[in-house]
């Protein structure tokens, strides 16, 4: 072919091939350019899980977009020697010489800030084309946070449910509630969930397996196992994954959304995240599919709400903030920790059976739900103080639903509090008690969730009578958390010293527990 006229630029996380940026282009003089780059699998050492998901999609997507026509200039791993995005595209803009590039907008601050530095020192335009995978843009969000002193994620979806129209009856939410999350939390009780319908399985075709092989070869020692890898790779997969979970499992998703359990990883969740993420699924498809659901007489309300919540409230939200606090927000810090990571999180090499559970299936699966992460993984290094920008680089790392606009608010600001309130209005801090009551973690632990000190102490109880006592200035008016800070002033001197003590003893050697 000829000097394309246009050489459009799709990222890892842009495989949509209804993205306007295909639709305004033509086959004939313009040309698609991808590329696999070390440096973004290992700027965080990434689960080899994750990095698979992306270079398998990729190629699927590659190889669908020369099945219509298109002249794809797409360079793998092991086959350039440029280990930067901007470095593999500046090279290959001086052999094309296109007399423009386009891309859609980047998810990724550094990411658009790398591409947009490389196309202009070549001295050529670049067109940003809006994602429209999401139903709220960057520009729309920003009016609305420009409203508002105090932004909250409850608020903001109200909004989106009304444009959308998404479980509404006129002007009124479906239920006449629009947070159905109180009925949401519910745990399997002693005898546990009982039989659970497994979700469906994806066997590698040839060009994952080829994907597997080269993450093997190139990031061999990167955490994780990629002998079980089943993630939707293309549209049709993730369009079965979402079957598969609206049929199967979404009408008791509400209900234990929550609940953990040992050996089960998956429960009644949907596992679509990475497809949403990648743009293999569109979000509008997913909570159109639930509603339908509960319409039809399928799925309760409770069930087909929060899990609309997750998609229309959440990542909506979650992205908005992204852009609107960038680049600062991934320097937040609010709780002035500095402890590093602890080095269990890499190995599941812990007696916490919660933490060892937890870790151990992220591990094998590149894969914990919100849960897992907000209250188990999240809580303890929100306890022990660990540094927000460590554990930050460990969840972007670890999950293969990982990007960084919406695992970086969530993980400093809900998870971490580190933002100071601006994306949860408290730290979600909790005891072992809490774990206990939502999980069978705790059974044959060899620490008590209800005891703070000696050596049967739970570290999670220890540590969060000791994030209370540490901070009891700064929560003493909060109005969700004075409750517990009055608790905590109930318990006296002497047993606030032995806590710290007890509290101080862990944080020296947390990976000896």
């Amino acid at each position: 072919m000829a000097e394309p006229r246009r050489l459009l630029v799709v990222l890892g996380d842009q495989l949509d091939a209804n993205a306007p940026l295909l639709h305004n282009a033509d086959p004939a003089r313009d040309a698609i350019w991808m590329c696999e780059c070390a440096f973004e699998a290992d700027k965080v050492w990434s689960h080899k899980a994750r990095i698979t998901l992306f270079f398998a999609a990729m190629r699927h997507f590659a190889e669908a977009l020369r099945a219509r026509g298109w002249t794809v200039h797409y360079r793998h791993i092991g086959e350039h020697a440029h280990n930067r995005l901007g470095e593999a595209l500046a090279e290959d803009l001086r052999a094309l010489k296109p007399a423009t590039v386009a891309m859609t907008e980047a998810g990724e601050w550094d990411v658009a800030s790398e591409v947009a530095a490389t196309v202009d020192a070549a001295g050529l335009s670049l067109e940003t084309r809006e994602d429209e995978h999401f139903l709220c843009s960057r520009a729309a969000f920003a009016d609305w946070l420009a409203d508002r002193k105090q932004p909250r994620m409850e608020h903001f979806y109200r909004v989106m449910r009304r444009e959308s129209g998404l479980l509404m009856e006129g002007l009124e939410p479906a239920g006449g509630r629009w947070n159905f999350d109180a009925d949401n939390r519910a745990s399997f009780g002693k005898d546990g969930p009982g039989a659970l319908p497994q979700p469906v399985s994806f066997a590698p075709d040839t060009l994952t397996q080829q994907a597997i092989a080269d993450v093997e070869t190139h990031f061999g020692g990167h955490p994780g196992s990629l002998d079980n890898f089943d993630w939707p790779v293309t549209p049709d997969l993730a369009q079965a994954a979402l079957a598969d979970f609206i049929t199967h499992r979404l009408p008791h998703f509400g209900d234990y959304q929550d609940a953990m359990w040992t050996g089960a990883p998956w429960l009644y969740h949907a596992r679509i995240a990475a497809a949403l993420n990648l743009k293999l699924l569109d979000p509008r498809e997913a909570c159109a599919a639930a509603e339908s659901a509960w319409r039809d007489g399928h799925a309760p309300l409770n069930a087909v709400e929060g899990f609309v919540r997750q998609i229309l409230g959440w990542r909506e939200y979650v992205r908005g903030l992204y852009w609107a606090r960038m680049p600062g927000y991934r320097e937040a810090n609010a709780l002035e920790a500095d402890a590093p990571l602890p080095a269990f999180y890499w190995s599941g090499d812990t007696s916490m059976n919660c933490l060892r559970e937890t870790v151990g299936d992220t591990l094998e699966n590149g894969y914990a739900h919100h849960i897992q992460r907000l209250m188990v993984t999240g809580l303890y290094a929100l306890l022990l103080g660990v540094r927000p920008g460590a554990i930050h680089a460990w969840y972007l790392a670890i999950y293969v639903d990982a990007v960084e606009w919406v695992e970086l608010p969530n993980v400093l600001g809900m998870s971490q509090w580190a933002d100071g309130g601006v994306m949860a209005s408290k730290p979600y801090v909790a005891s072992g008690k809490y774990i206990q009551r939502m999980s069978n973690y705790c059974d044959g632990c060899r620490y008590r969730p209800d005891t703070a000190t000696g050596p049967k102490a739970c570290p999670f109880t220890t540590l969060y009578w000791d994030f209370l006592d540490r901070h009891e200035n700064r929560f003493a008016g909060h109005p969700r958390l004075k409750m517990q800070i009055n608790n905590l002033r109930r318990k006296g001197d002497e047993a606030r010293t032995a806590i710290r003590e007890a509290a101080d003893a862990h944080r020296a050697n947390p990976d000896a527990a």
